[in-house]
Parts: structure tokens; C-alpha cells; sequence
């Protein structure tokens, strides 16, 4: 018993700290702008949604949403349509030097960003595709593939050799065979790609903030970024904002998450 009330005392505890940062956003949010600076109270007194107006109508808070749908929704269809094909070959088909080439993709995730923010920018508008939303889908769907390449690869790896074979003697070309066969077997994994691809997507700042300089492709963390006027900082709508932005990719994640863990946990254990 003792052990139990232990294990829930402490479940509590790491719920709460985990999302301590969003609730304290979403009691911000809701408080008038007299009380956002005075503790106590921690909570409203008089809870209002004035901040949730004012994002919409004191900035492009429409368009930079849209910005960030458009790229991360591109990013993903993109890192999932690449990354499915790399992954097939790697997995199913006769290659040399697999898990060569697997360590190389991998490597690429390990660059830390500010390292290559630099080249990338240069290349970026050598291109004249600075300030557009291309310049974020191309980087992003780079930094995703071998996160993507790497789930799928599992995945196909769990699906066994006879099915793609029985496929190919039936006829099937090995592309056939691709889209047709294996590609419905191992939805789950595109499942959980997608969604961690999209979480990435949607909450990546440092290229965004290098790469675009307008709302015309402003992605939500650098539109809200810029929400601090010269004499002030609206600390409500921007806890408003968060809240608001936040909320989509908590639904997606409650929706998905044994499809995120099955992808994340995918090859570890053998049956």
C-alpha cells in the first residue's frame, strides 16, 4: 500500500513538473494585464481572454500560422516520400555497405545547428529563395530524413523477406512492390514519422529566424518572437500564443502516442 501511494505521489509529481511551463503559460494567459506581474494571487481574480483577442487582432497571427502549416506539412510529406524509399533499400533490398551508409545518415543529425546555420544561409540565398517558404522546407526536410530514414527502416526491417518476395515472384516490380505491399504493412510507422517530423517542423527557430525576414513566410516561434515592442513586452499575449499554438500538436500527440512510441521502440525487441 505504502509503495503504492509512493508510485502515485510520485506520478503526480513528474506530471506537474512536466507540464508546470504550460500551465503557468495558460494561468498568464488568462490573467488581466494588472496582475501579470504582482504574486500573489498565482491564479486570475478576475480571469479574462483579452490576451487570446489581441493576438488576432494586434498581429498576423493568422498568416504566421498558416506559414508554419504550410512548411511542416510540406516537411513531412516530403521527409516521408524520401525517406520511405531510402528506407526500403536499405532494408529490403541488395546494397553493400548498409550499415555504412545508415551511420552516415545518421551523422547528419549530429551537427549542431548554429554550426551549420552559416553555409546553409549562404546557399540559401545564392538560391534567391531567402524570405520564402522553400528555404524552410528544404532544411528542415534535410535535418528530418535520417530521423525518418532510420524509423523506417526498422519497419520494413520487421516485415518479413517472404512477403516481398512471394510479391516479386507474382509479378511485382520492386517499386510495385514498394507501394503496393510494403508500404501498407508499415503504416504505423509513417504514423509515428509524420507526427514527430510535423512536431519538429512546427517548433523549429533558429533557421526560421535566419532564413526569413517577413511575415510572408514567418513561421510561428519567430512570429511570436517578435511580439516584444521597443518599450514593452506583452508577456499575455504571448503566453496566449503559446497556449494557442501549443494546443494542436498536445491533440496530435494524445491521438498518436502508442503510434509515436511503437515508432520510436520499433526493432528493439526481438521476438
Amino acid at each position: 500500500m505504502i509503495k503504492k501511494t509512493g508510485f502515485y505521489i510520485l506520478l503526480i509529481s513528474l506530471v506537474l513538473y512536466c507540464s508546470g511551463p504550460f500551465l503557468w503559460q495558460l494561468i498568464t494567459s488568462l490573467k488581466p494585464d494588472v496582475e501579470l506581474t504582482t504574486i500573489p494571487p498565482i491564479f486570475p481574480e478576475h480571469p479574462a481572454v483579452m490576451h487570446y483577442m489581441s493576438i488576432f487582432e494586434g498581429h498576423p497571427f493568422f498568416r504566421i500560422i498558416l506559414n508554419s502549416a504550410v512548411v511542416s506539412s510540406s516537411t513531412t510529406v516530403l521527409s516521408l516520400i524520401i525517406g520511405s524509399l531510402a528506407a526500403f533499400g536499405l532494408a529490403k533490398l541488395r546494397i553493400r555497405y548498409k550499415t555504412l551508409i545508415l551511420g552516415f545518415v545518421l551523422s547528419v543529425s549530429m551537427f549542431p545547428p548554429i554550426a551549420t546555420v552559416s553555409p546553409l544561409y549562404i546557399i540559401i540565398r545564392a538560391l534567391g529563395l531567402r524570405d520564402t517558404w522553400w528555404a524552410l522546407i528544404m532544411t528542415y526536410t534535410t535535418f528530418s530524413l535520417p530521423l525518418t530514414i532510420w524509423i523506417l527502416t526498422n519497419f520494413f526491417r520487421e516485415i518479413p523477406n517472404e512477403i516481398y518476395l512471394a510479391a516479386r515472384v507474382d509479378g511485382c516490380t520492386t517499386f510495385q512492390a514498394f507501394y503496393k505491399i510494403m508500404l501498407p504493412l508499415s503504416a504505423p510507422g509513417f504514423y509515428s514519422t509524420a507526427i514527430l517530423v510535423f512536431i519538429f517542423s512546427w517548433n523549429e527557430f533558429l533557421f526560421a529566424l535566419t532564413f526569413t525576414s517577413t511575415q510572408v513566410s514567418r513561421t510561428i516561434p519567430v512570429g511570436i518572437a517578435m511580439f516584444p515592442g521597443l518599450h514593452e513586452i506583452p508577456w499575455g499575449d504571448i503566453a496566449a500564443a503559446s497556449i494557442v499554438v501549443t494546443i494542436p500538436l498536445i491533440l496530435l500527440v494524445f491521438l498518436f502516442h502508442r503510434r509515436i512510441i511503437e515508432g520510436l521502440t520499433a526493432g528493439a525487441v526481438k521476438g
